[in-house]
Order: C-alpha cells, then structure tokens, then sequence
C-alpha cells in the first residue's frame, strides 16, 4: 500500500522548508532589502516554483533517491562534468549544513549568554553531538520529526499573527525602503529559506498518484510562501531597520520581544534550536551519506535503508569538512555561498532538462524561466557579496574548481563514474 497522499506530500515539503532556513534568512535578508524584504520572499518562492516544476516532471520521468545527482546523469550523461556536479551538490550540501550549524551557535550563545561570542563552539559542538548520535545508530530526532515540524509551525503562526497586529507603520514606510535593487540582490538569500521542497520529489515512489507530486510541489510552495511574506512584514514592522541589521544573524528571535518580551525572545530562540538541530540531525547522515557515496563510490546499494550503509566514511569525512567552515566562516558568508551554490547547480539541472524535455513532457517556456530566473539571481547575488563580502566569491570559486578536481581525481584513481541509478 502506497503511504502518501496529496496532503501527506505536501506536509513532508512545508516540514522541509519551514525549518533552519527561515531562522537564518530573515535577518541576512532584511539587512539587505530592509523592510522590502517581504517582496525578495515573493520573487525567491516564484523562483522555487519554478524550479520545483522542473524537478516533479524530471521525478516523475526519472525516479531516483538520487534526485538532483540522477537528474544531471540523465542529462548530461556519465562524463566529468555530470561527475563533478554530482561532487560539487555534495560540497553545497556541506556548505548548507555548516550555515545551519553556526546558525544553531549564534541562537545558542545569544540565549544563554546574551553574547555572540560562543557561536563557534555551539555550533560546532551541536554537529558532533550528532554525528556520535549517528555513529551510536540512535535516530530518535529523526523519528521524531513531525513533532518537531508541529512545535515550530504552531511557534512561527503564533508569532506572526500576534506581531501583525502590533505593527508599527513608520517601520514600514516606502520612504525608510532601500532602493529597489537590493530587493533583487537578497533574492539568493529567501531563496535559500524554501531549499527543502526538491524532498517531495523523494516520495514520488511512495505516492498513491504519482502524478499529484507536481501539484504537492505547488500547494506547499504557495502555502510557505503567504507564511515567509507574513513572517518578515511581522518582523521589520516590529523592529527598526538598524535593530534588524545590528541583530540579522537572530533577528527572527529579536521581534518577538516588542508583542511577547523577553519570554518571547526565548521562545523563539528555543524553536530556532529546535528546528536547526533537526535540520543538522536530518541532513548530515541521510543525505550527505547518500550524496557522499555517490560521489565517491558512482552508485548506490539496491535496497536503501536510513542505516544501509556498513561503513560511517561518509558521517566521519562529512563531519571533518564541515567543522573548519563552522569556525572560519560567518553566518552571512557561509549562508551567501550556500544560497548561490544551490542556485547555479539547480540552474543546471534545468539548463539540462532541455536536453530530456521529449521524457519529460515539461513546458518548455517554464524550464527556460526557470534556468533564466535562477543564474540572474545567482549573478546578482555574486555581484552584490563582489561589491560588500568579496570573499564570498574566492569561495564559490575554490568550491566549484575543488569539484571538478576531486572529480578528475576519483575518475583517474578509482576507476569510477556516477552512473544513473533509474
């Protein structure tokens, strides 16, 4: 008996998307669009439906646990360049995951300490703590996961709806705005807060109709979206632009103290906690491990099981790369280079889905907004962190040049090719 329905797809996708991201990106975001910021999270969820349209038709087409890494064999074919994107998802992954980990510090330390200054070792600490969970094989986060997607959504509703009503409309106003511009230059960023709905991709095998995976894609979209543009008029009209710069890396936590006071503040951060740590818990065996052996190992075990795998390299190796970001990146750094990085792979995959378009059956028009829409974005925001964090950039270059030589590397060492798993 196939376990998902529609409501149940689209459940799994808002839980994805409702997480670490939005704790980590209205703050990053406002900072640089201001109280516009809202219109950044409507152009950042038109975006991801588009790409979620590309992904359900290349699901539907070609079903794989592998997901974005079959996708790129299947379009580009077993060669370096299909190899060294299937590598460099696996680095964005990493990249991903230590913005979460540092996100999870700075709440932390802010919490306990009223200060920044342990961001590192909380951040640090949170993803060994989980990575000896891992290697313990206790997953008891993982199962207990719906619990946790109720907590946050009943927290972020409670407090969007109470801050709605005490908003002060001076924040507000067009004449205190940033220029229109910086709206498109934090577009990466509320981009970034959706990563999760390409999940719902994954149930696709699971599902009683295959063919509703296209419409749980759009209802969950949809449905994050109207929360995200709610969630930041609620925050920017309940703080002063300059509070939200001063305070961007836990902003979120901060506009709950104006409608509910320190208490508020503390809830906040506790949900921002909660949803970061399942985040790192989720992503750092599940899909780094899948991602990592695919990389390394070209193919996967027939049967998958969330603990197939004999050996932990993956955990371990994942765990030792994503450290040293942790402590020599900040938060606005490392969230930029994660943001621009899914952007330009997804980019590919749709730049690719033209070449399978006949299997997929996909409106042309939607798939070439789609790549267009997202290498804009991903210009724009390498151009604005050029211009203010031109680090940020060196990074995204050493990454992708890193991919292809690991690529080459183990292609010329081990003999081996991502092959496509459908």
């Amino acid at each position: 008996m196939k376990a998902f329905g529609l409501w149940s797809a689209v459940f799994i996708g808002i839980g994805a998307m409702v997480g670490a991201g939005i704790f980590i990106v209205i703050g990053e975001a406002g900072s640089i669009a201001g109280n516009l910021v809202w219109l950044s999270f409507i152009f950042g969820g038109i975006i991801a439906l588009l790409s979620g349209y590309s992904l359900a038709k290349l699901a539907l087409a070609f079903p794989s646990r592998g997901g974005i890494i079959e996708y790129l064999v299947q379009e580009f074919g077993v060669n370096i360049f299909s190899g060294a994107m299937g590598v460099l998802f696996y680095f964005a992954q990493l990249i991903a995951l230590a913005a979460v980990a540092k996100s999870f510090g700075t709440y932390s330390s802010e919490l306990f300490f009223g200060n920044e200054n342990y961001t590192n070792i909380f951040g640090v600490g949170i993803v060994l703590v989980f990575m000896i969970i891992n290697l313990l094989g206790a997953y008891f986060v993982a199962k207990s996961e719906n619990i946790i997607v109720i907590i946050k959504l009943v927290i972020l509703l409670s407090f969007t709806l109470a801050a709605l009503l005490h908003i002060n409309p001076q924040y507000l106003e067009l004449s205190k705005a940033p220029p229109f511009i910086n709206v498109l230059f934090a577009i990466a960023l509320t981009f970034f807060a959706y990563q999760g709905f390409s999940v719902i991709t994954n149930t696709i095998e699971d599902m009683k109709n295959p063919k509703d995976i296209l419409k749980a894609m759009i209802l969950a979209i949809l449905i994050v979206m109207i929360l995200y543009v709610a969630t930041s008029i609620a925050v920017l009209g309940n703080l002063p632009l300059d509070e939200v710069i001063k305070a961007k890396d836990y902003a979120l936590a901060l506009a709950a103290k104006p409608v509910f006071g320190e208490l508020g503040f503390k809830i906040m951060a506790i949900a921002a906690l909660i949803s970061t740590a399942s985040a790192i818990n989720a992503t750092l065996y599940a899909v780094t491990q899948i991602s990592y052996v695919l990389a390394k190992e070209g193919n996967l075990p027939e049967i998958y099981e969330y603990n197939v795998f004999n050996s932990n390299e993956g955990l371990i190796i994942s765990t030792i790369l994503i450290i040293p970001m942790i402590l020599f990146f900040n938060l606005a750094q490392i969230t930029s280079a994660a943001a621009i990085s899914m952007l330009i792979i997804q980019a590919i995959v749709h730049l690719g889905h033209l070449k399978v378009i006949n299997k997929t059956n996909a409106n042309k028009t939607l798939i070439i907004l789609a790549f267009i829409s997202m290498i804009l974005v991903a210009i724009l925001a390498s151009y604005y962190n050029y211009k203010h964090s031109p680090i940020v950039v060196w990074y995204l270059i050493g990454i992708f040049i890193g991919g292809f030589i690991a690529e080459a590397i183990l292609r010329k060492v081990k003999k081996r090719e991502i092959l496509p798993q459908s």
